[in-house]
């Protein structure tokens, strides 16, 4: 699709967000400047139960935005809406995505074919994640939080703040107990527990 002339390059960020952290907002900050408006999309509705509402999530996207002096980022809602729909809807051209590892590479490739196929004239923009943001995830920050220990270097000011409230301070408070001792609570980080344990 070619954009009439003096037309403003606009992209598509979605993403539940739930924590907002900063390898999400390294890919906003990288899309900002190869496009002329990002529209930062908070996914309302995931399959799988939220540990912060869709206002409270869009709250603290902003707040990152504004913490980064982002003045071409907006953020917004969506729900029950395809993705490709919600471009054309704020006139997105291309629907950026992040890639972490290998491990993300398959669902991305297949969500990328699914969109062109739906939607020929929306492209994806893949960025890959800086090498300091590519293990880190919104589910492993929420079980770190969790189990008191200190994520203020994975997400923005704001995120760590809210969570803080939700959990504890870990700089000065010790971290919930939860019967497991050194070894085993490094064990359920890594992922070695029962499905009914995992966070969703």
């Amino acid at each position: 699709m070619t954009e009439p002339a003096g037309a403003l390059r606009v992209a598509l960020f979605p993403a539940t967000f739930d924590p907002p952290t900063l390898g999400h907002m390294e890919t906003v900050a990288r899309s900002a400047r190869l496009f002329d408006e990002v529209v930062v999309a908070v996914y309302a509705e995931p399959s799988k139960p939220t540990l912060f509402t869709v206002d409270e999530r869009v709250a603290l996207v902003e707040a990152a935005v504004q913490e980064l002096g982002l003045s071409n980022v907006r953020v917004r809602a969506y729900a029950m809406q395809l993705t490709v729909e919600l471009a054309r809807e704020v006139g997105a051209s291309a629907v950026v995505r992040g890639l972490r590892a290998v491990s993300d590479f398959d669902y991305e490739l297949q969500l990328a074919h699914a969109n062109k196929v739906l939607a020929p004239d929306i492209e994806t923009v893949v960025l890959l994640a800086s090498t300091r943001y590519s293990f880190l995830s919104s589910t492993i920050v929420r079980e770190v939080a969790r189990l008191g220990g200190d994520v203020g270097a994975w997400v923005p000011r704001a995120v760590a703040t809210r969570l803080a409230d939700r959990f504890g301070d870990p700089r000065g408070l010790p971290a919930p107990h939860n019967g497991l001792g050194g070894e085993e609570g490094a064990d359920r980080i890594a992922g070695f527990v029962t499905s009914d344990d995992r966070i969703r």
